[in-house]
This record gives structure tokens, C-alpha cells and sequence, in this order.
């Protein structure tokens, strides 16, 4: 095994899974059930939008806490950290624009600059933004400040190209899915693989957001009128069973840094 870097003995194995099709779904379902399941939850839980936010920021708390904890990946923890993530992201960016009125351009450009901001640090600190190499407790403490900002960033952003300029949901899922087919085909060209890997990371919340209000929004809204229940519940069902998958495959071996 190659030598590890500074405080790799808090963990012998990469804490995140490999990079393949069933995570790219996983992640996209991911992001729509966080889009649904955030609009579910502020208009017919009744317990307020600050309490119902407290209670999920709560639970990812507590997730991720298992997940540092953990020396090596485990896929049910993970994704559910995944899922939360997008709730809480979606409920962030939503906060700032139905109650403090925060402008859409505003938000995007702030949550941007963190994001940047994060990934500077995450360099400058560890010099590199692999996720092969989430190895130690602080790469991962980097590694899900970045999961949580692309998750608000792309709420916002999503939001912003579907309400704000107008584009709809149809669109939304069709410009953002075309954008994540010519990051893979950079890629395949041999453009960067950690560049291409992030870029395609934040645009999947877009993509995620617009498919959830296109599958949950009524006809007369131009969706299709599964309800955000509904929606959630499918894309939750095909979750679990893909990390249900996951958990008893070849994904379950430990991988060594």
C-alpha cells in the first residue's frame, strides 16, 4: 500500500464510493428526492419551516457523525448522509428566498463563492480534491462542506433557470441533462477527471430539482401530477434498493487508500 498522508490512521479506507453508473443514479435520485421531499415537508408537515428544518439539519448532523466515525465506506450510511444533505441544501436556499427574500441571483452567486471558497482551502490543505483519496477525517470533513454547498448552489441555480428566467421544467431537465452529456464527454476526451467530476457533481442538483418539480408539480403547472409524495416514495424505493445492492456487492470490500 502507498504511503498515506498526515492523519491517515483515523482511516485506512477511502470513505466514499467508486465512481460508476448506479452512484451517478443513486445521485441523481438523490437530489430529487431532497427537492420533493423538502417541498413535502414545508407545506403539509405543519410543524413550521423553522422546527421542520431544525429537526433535518438534526439528522444529517447525526448522520454524518456515524459516517466520520466509520473507518470505511459503508453505502447505507453514506447515501442517507447524501439524501439529507439535498433536504437540508434545498431547505437553506429555499429559506433565503421565501422568507428573507433573498434574491435567486444573489444566493447563487454567494453559495458559488463558497463553494470556491471550500474547494481553495480543500487544496491549498491537502493539495489535491480526488475523492480516490478521502482518507483522512479532514478530507472528509472537506469533502461534505463541498457535498453541502453544491447541493445549495445547485438548488439555487436550478431554481433560478427554471422560475426565474423562465426556462420551465421540461427545459430545465433537458438543458441540464445535455450539460452533464458534454462534461462526460470532456471527460472521455481526457479533459481532467476531478474537474469534470465536480462540474458534473453540481449540475446533477439542477438536474435533480428540475425532474422533481417536473414529476410532482401539477398538469396545469406544466408537471406531470405525481404529487411530492408520490415522487419521493418512487425515487426512495429505487434508492434503497440500489444501496441495498450495493451493500451486499462487490462495493461492500473495503478499498485501500
Amino acid at each position: 500500500m502507498s504511503s498515506l498522508p498526515s492523519g491517515a490512521a483515523n482511516s485506512l479506507f477511502n470513505k466514499v464510493p467508486e465512481v460508476t453508473v448506479v452512484f451517478w443514479i443513486i445521485k441523481i435520485m438523490s437530489t430529487t428526492v431532497g427537492e420533493t421531499g423538502a417541498d413535502y415537508l414545508a407545506v403539509h408537515v405543519g410543524l413550521g419551516t423553522a422546527l421542520t428544518g431544525a429537526i433535518m439539519a438534526a439528522l444529517l448532523i447525526a448522520t454524518l457523525v456515524v459516517q466520520v466515525r466509520a473507518r470505511q465506506y459503508t453505502p447505507w450510511v453514506y447515501w442517507l448522509a447524501v439524501v439529507l444533505v439535498s433536504v437540508v441544501g434545498t431547505q437553506i436556499t429555499d429559506a433565503l428566498t421565501d422568507r428573507l427574500d433573498v434574491s435567486l441571483y444573489t444566493s447563487t452567486i454567494v453559495f458559488a463563492l463558497l463553494l470556491a471558497a471550500t474547494f481553495a482551502v480543500w487544496h491549498w490543505s491537502e493539495r489535491t480534491l480526488s475523492i480516490h483519496t478521502i482518507v483522512t477525517r479532514r478530507r472528509e470533513l472537506f469533502y461534505w462542506a463541498a457535498i453541502l454547498f453544491t447541493f445549495a448552489l445547485g438548488t439555487a441555480a436550478g431554481d433560478l433557470a427554471t422560475e426565474a428566467l423562465g426556462l420551465g421544467f421540461t427545459v430545465g431537465v433537458l438543458a441540464f441533462g445535455a450539460a452533464i452529456a458534454l462534461i462526460a464527454a470532456l471527460y472521455a476526451l481526457g479533459v481532467n477527471a476531478v474537474l469534470t467530476f465536480w462540474l458534473a457533481y453540481i449540475l446533477t442538483r439542477p438536474l435533480g430539482a428540475s425532474l422533481g418539480d417536473l414529476l410532482s408539480q401539477s398538469r396545469p403547472n406544466g408537471g406531470v401530477g405525481l404529487g411530492t409524495i408520490g415522487t419521493s416514495l418512487i425515487f426512495l424505493a429505487v434508492i434503497a434498493s440500489l444501496v441495498a445492492y450495493l451493500s451486499i456487492g462487490p462495493s461492500r470490500t473495503p478499498r485501500e487508500a
